[in-house]
């Protein structure tokens, strides 16, 4: 592993050496050396410790933005689609959550020279001297470039209009702003550029939202009509968005009010341009179209969860929907026989409440989720436990009891709010938690 030397136009940015974390999926005994897997829940010994099975993750980086970012996005590049060959570079845009309200910003970030930490076992030899020089020359580099935030980011969500990256935020103080992130993301590029706008940048929102009456955390931009943008408070309203001519937005001050709670997440379909899905405090998960008046536009309802329902992720290829809520379970819902309140498959594995979920884009049975419990769990809904297997495993109590579609269990942060594919890297997953990003590729996906 090797630190992440930041470059930045803040003073928020930290480096940190990827080797000094916890490890996730080995237990080591201090005296006799032996490992073991470790599943969470288990009770370790006085004697043992987590360590990190570095041969079960291709890649693994970790960077630190001062302040936590607890909701980021991947920005599209123009680097190529299904880059297989290292090192990557990915471009994201987060937001703050900082103790101080006026100390908060939109983070542009470039993570960059992201080599492949898995080591290949080709029995060659080298010097000490090689292998420092080595290190050195792949460690992974990080730059950012701030827009300064009236109150910390609930939640961040990006998108491109005429070639340029435009983000929306939810703000803690109840507005939706919109921001055009291309002389940020341009920047990134060159030392001098980045350095001028640090000093000079004065960036304001291209429209600010106020009409909600509270603050939320649902917001989610339409992959088929450009510009078109849904938004979910706290106090159970959605408001449709469109783009007219010149870069405006209407907003419908007429709101989608069928919820009975807090609004906590809005998916648009992949394929349908007015139609789009909610989740709520209030148990269930909708469906809508805006064809419809607000008031009638609810078409489908589900009671979903035992308790709140907090992420949905809509499948790109397949009419599924899954969930996940505060009581730890995840749901994969059938949109064909969604009326029937019956989820095609059920998940009980994470131990505190769900806090993100998204569908991968290029295998459309493989989703990632994360939850309170400090776990990002990687799961496919086509493996299919053997029945020879499962004989066997009756009379022996010491096999892990996990459902055979869970991949893999990643672990060493805390809180984990957020985790994303990378749309144009086959694998490459970036989580973000209270103490920082996990950029990681595993054996599994």
């Amino acid at each position: 592993m090797a630190d992440m030397e930041a470059h930045s136009s803040g003073e928020e940015m930290e480096a940190i050496d990827a080797e000094e974390s916890e490890g996730e999926e080995e237990e080591m005994d201090e005296e006799g050396g032996e490992s073991k897997a470790f599943l969470p829940g288990e009770q370790m010994g006085d004697d043992e410790e987590l360590v990190r099975d570095e041969s079960a993750y291709h890649m693994y980086h970790q960077a630190q933005t001062g302040a936590p970012c607890l909701s980021f996005d991947i920005l599209k590049d123009g680097l190529g689609e299904n880059r297989l060959d290292y090192p990557h570079t990915c471009y994201l845009v987060s937001g703050t959550q900082a103790e101080k309200t006026h100390l908060n910003n939109v983070i542009v970030m470039k993570m960059s020279n992201l080599h492949k930490t898995m080591k290949d076992d080709d029995g060659e030899s080298s010097d000490d001297e090689e292998e420092e020089e080595e290190e050195e020359e792949e460690k992974p580099e990080l730059e950012t470039s701030m827009i300064r935030h009236n109150g910390s980011v609930n939640r961040i969500r990006s998108t491109m209009i005429n070639d340029r990256h435009i983000a929306a935020t939810w703000s803690e103080r109840g507005n939706v702003h919109i921001w055009d992130l291309r002389q940020h993301v341009m920047a990134l590029e060159d030392s001098a550029a980045l350095a001028t706008l640090a000093k000079q940048d004065n960036t304001k929102p291209l429209f600010t939202f106020s009409g909600h009456q509270s603050e939320g955390y649902a917001v989610d931009w339409s992959p088929t009509v450009t510009g078109r943008l849904a938004t979910g408070d706290c106090k159970k309203n959605i408001h449709l968005w469109n783009m007219k001519e010149g870069g405006e937005w209407h907003v419908d001050q007429r709101s989608y009010t069928a919820h009975e709670d807090s609004v906590e997440d809005i998916q648009w379909s992949p394929n349908e341009n007015t139609v789009f899905a909610s989740c709520s405090v209030d148990k269930t998960i909708r469906v809508w179209d805006c064809r419809a008046a607000p008031s009638k536009a609810c078409m489908l309802t589900t009671t979903a969860h035992d308790s709140d329902v907090n992420v949905i992720s809509w499948n790109g290829n397949e009419p599924f929907i899954v969930s996940g809520g505060d009581d730890g379970m995840l749901k994969v819902w059938d949109l064909r026989q969604f009326q029937k309140g019956q989820a095609v498959a059920k998940f009980k594995h994470h131990t505190a409440p769900i806090t993100s979920v998204e569908w991968n884009q290029k295998d459309s049975t493989v989703f990632v989720a994360s939850g309170a419990d400090h776990q990002v769990t990687l799961w496919d809904l086509a493996v299919e436990k053997d029945d020879e297997m499962s004989l066997s495993e009756q009379g022996n109590s010491s096999q892990p009891d996990v459902p055979p579609q869970l991949l893999f269990i990643h672990q060493g942060q805390t809180d984990i709010k957020e985790v994303h594919w990378h749309g144009q890297i086959p694998g490459l997953i970036v989580s973000t938690a209270h103490d920082g990003f996990n950029i990681f590729k595993t054996i599994s996906v």
